[in-house]
């Protein structure tokens, strides 16, 4: 069995800035939606993590106790995005979720950064 194959690339199929412009939105919608006391609760979660210098994903925040589930899964991208855009955390890699409601699916984890461990110590 073959696979088929265009010639081309179609118009539009392929554009990293129209990704990138879709996951900025996405977040925007997804924090602008978030109630503030979980989007607090996760920050602070985030934040004690991030002092351990760790590797950690969102499932530790839950096993921890340290926050709920949200009502929504786009909440944590966005709680994780925020805390990386102002410092206080590192992508550290890809890794399965402990999480059992995404079966495994593959996740970024998280470190504190450097400079926000330092700056907290």
């Amino acid at each position: 069995m073959t696979q088929l194959q265009f010639p081309i690339v179609p118009q539009g199929t392929v554009s990293p800035a129209a990704g990138e412009a879709a996951k900025q939105d996405g977040i925007a919608r997804a924090t602008a939606n978030t109630p503030p006391d979980w989007a607090t609760a996760c920050r602070a979660a985030i934040e004690l993590m991030a002092r351990r210098g760790q590797p950690f994903q969102a499932a530790d925040l839950i096993a921890e106790g340290l926050v709920d589930e949200p009502d929504s899964p786009a909440r944590w991208g966005a709680a994780f995005m925020a805390a990386a855009k102002a410092g206080v955390i590192e992508h550290a890699g890809v890794v399965p979720s402990r999480r059992a409601t995404v079966h495994r699916s593959l996740c970024r984890q998280w470190t504190g950064t450097a400079s926000f461990r330092a700056a907290v110590a």
